[in-house]
């Protein structure tokens, strides 16, 4: 696993606390039986996503990171290809921060460090979601699904809309340019 994102999930354990299945709910229907499988909520898990790109305006271009899978949860990873300069990260962070209050997320921490700022919040049905800035500015998020039913996990349909970096061993930093989050100018 990219050495980045192995630093970013600790980070978000240190500030949220560890969220095994354990602390997480599950869900289920009425019957007892777990509404949604693996599959399931790894598809949720980039809905979720795909939804909080749409309000990202002007546009980022994003990459898929590395999938990962517990005994009863799936985290979806995305690294912003774009250059987010940090007079602008601000103006970023409350675009997110908007949407994902918009869309009736429970927020649960923000931190406000000007290095490493980072937001974590909940969605209504369970899910964990998080944008941490790393590091040179890069912008990752991440959605952790709630417990449920075990199944293979395929990885995400979503095009991304960046380069894949298949068959690289890390994400490389932020490459590409925009003419307004690049910009040097708050």
């Amino acid at each position: 696993m990219n050495r980045m994102w192995v630093a970013l999930v600790a980070t978000l354990v240190v500030s949220v606390g560890a969220a095994g299945c354990s602390n997480a709910p599950v869900l289920f229907d009425g019957s007892g039986k777990a509404e949604m499988n693996m599959q399931e909520a790894a598809v949720r898990a980039d809905e979720i996503l795909d939804d909080l790109f749409v309000h990202i305006d002007p546009e980022v271009r994003w990459t898929h990171g590395p999938t990962t899978t517990g005994s009863c949860d799936v985290t979806r990873r995305r690294a912003v290809m774009t250059i987010v300069s940090a007079e602008r990260r601000g103006s970023f962070l409350g675009v997110v921060d908007r949407a994902w209050r918009a869309s009736g997320y429970r927020m649960k921490s923000i931190n406000n460090d000007p290095e490493v700022p980072a937001i974590f919040a909940q969605t209504k049905d369970g899910f964990g979601v998080s944008l941490i800035v790393g590091g040179e500015g890069q912008v990752f998020f991440e959605v952790d699904t709630p417990c449920v039913e075990e199944s293979e996990v395929a990885e995400s349909t979503t095009e991304a809309t960046a380069p894949t970096y298949e068959g690289q061993e890390h994400i490389p930093r932020p490459n590409i340019r925009s003419a307004f989050w690049s910009a040097g100018a708050p």
